[in-house]
């Protein structure tokens, strides 16, 4: 049988190949991924499709293919694109998409035809989608306390919010009341848009209004940008929170001035610079920006870039446990991925140290997550 060994620079020729014939197993470990290189949501899935660059390309002494399809971040295109993962592809393990609503659909599939399935996006894992599905971004509620517990500590008392209106503005939305509320903050403002959006003033000019202590975006990509920007013109001088969402150079590139001063939550990859030594995502996170930034420019490394990465990284510690029992195409193999997945501890990788179980599906602590603020056009920890 021809192998097609496919990368993240994968071709629509390649694409157009027909369905490889199911065999029992295969000597190869196939991983579809679909994510958003087109569309609002590029911004998050570009990094994520780069970062594939620098994945291995076999473990265990077995070669991955690596199948990418683009799916716009539309929910109705990533699940055909998960359909074609496991009707034509026969994936061993499914990942994606870079954006909520698609990640939901892609794990509905993969949960349906009982394949592992990696979201490279925060998503709800509901009872019905825990079996097979992880998420590889941080849980929402770890790095929103992050974010809270600084609120508190400069005295905030009133709070606005301004997010997407889709299933990751509903999240933080949820989160902001479920936990800053009961530190004493009080919500004097809600207001949400959409991602394709290109003026939030209507929003912007009631927040100013309320005038909160602080306002929190629950936004990602380079949408965040758009109300931290109008905020910052219309005036507003309070505090300004964004999610581990917009954690990206490409936000202070397109906030430009008005990113100075901004308080982010972010995973540990967006400086493995300052962590101690000791520290378990330090290494990964600084080969990582190494071969990113070495291809792509200085200071072009990506939260997303860590979402894709880390997942090859959990995978080059399971996928040796699982050919123990199991060969590659399947059902005993992505049984097995499922099973090492729960049994093996403490997974370094870029963005966290992962310990899935069964019933977390995120599988991150506090190491997983960093607070920084923009100064002089450049990310700087805050101590």
């Amino acid at each position: 049988m021809k192998r097609f060994y496919l990368t993240a620079a994968i071709t629509a020729a390649t694409l157009a190949l027909p369905a490889l014939p199911a065999l029992a197993q295969t000597s190869e470990i196939t991983i579809g991924i679909t994510t958003t290189t087109t569309g609002p949501g590029a911004a998050l899935g570009i990094p994520e499709r780069n970062a594939l660059e620098f994945v291995p390309k076999e473990i265990g002494g077995v070669p991955l293919k690596v199948i990418v399809l683009d799916d716009g971040g539309d929910p109705t295109t990533a699940t055909t694109n998960a359909r074609r993962f496991v009707t034509e592809s026969k994936a061993d393990i499914i990942m994606g998409s870079a954006l909520t609503p698609p990640t939901i659909a892609v794990s509905n599939v993969a949960n349906e035809a009982g394949i592992p399935h990696f979201g490279l996006a925060p998503f709800p894992i509901t009872p019905e989608r825990m079996k097979w599905s992880v998420a590889m971004p941080q849980p929402i509620p770890i790095v929103g306390k992050v974010l809270y517990e600084h609120m508190k500590s400069k005295g905030v008392k009133t709070l606005g919010y301004i997010g997407y209106s889709d299933s990751y503005g509903d999240l933080w939305f949820n989160d902001l009341k479920a936990q800053a509320v009961p530190m004493g903050m009080t919500i004097v403002d809600e207001e949400r848009f959409a991602r394709p959006d290109t003026s939030v003033t209507g929003q912007v000019l009631k927040l100013v209004a309320a005038n909160p202590d602080a306002i929190l975006v629950g936004a990602s990509g380079t949408a965040a940008a758009l109300p931290q920007t109008e905020l910052r013109e219309r005036g507003y001088q309070g505090l300004i929170y964004q999610t581990h969402g917009a954690a990206s150079m490409d936000f202070i590139r397109i906030a430009g001035k008005a990113a100075e001063g901004v308080l982010m939550a972010s995973g540990p990859v967006m400086d493995p610079e300052d962590q101690p030594d000791e520290a378990a995502t330090k290494k990964p996170g600084l080969a990582l920006n190494a071969a990113y930034e070495a291809k792509y420019g200085p200071n072009s490394r990506s939260q997303f870039a860590g979402h894709s990465y880390d997942a090859f990284e959990i995978l080059k510690r399971i996928i040796p446990t699982a050919l123990k029992t199991a060969k590659p195409g399947t059902p005993e193999f992505r049984e097995a991925i499922r099973q090492a997945l729960l049994t093996e501890k403490e997974l370094a990788a870029s963005q966290g140290v992962y310990n899935f179980t069964e019933k977390d599906r995120y599988g991150l602590d506090e190491r997983s997550r960093i607070l920084l603020t923009v100064k002089n056009g450049k990310y700087s920890l805050v101590k």
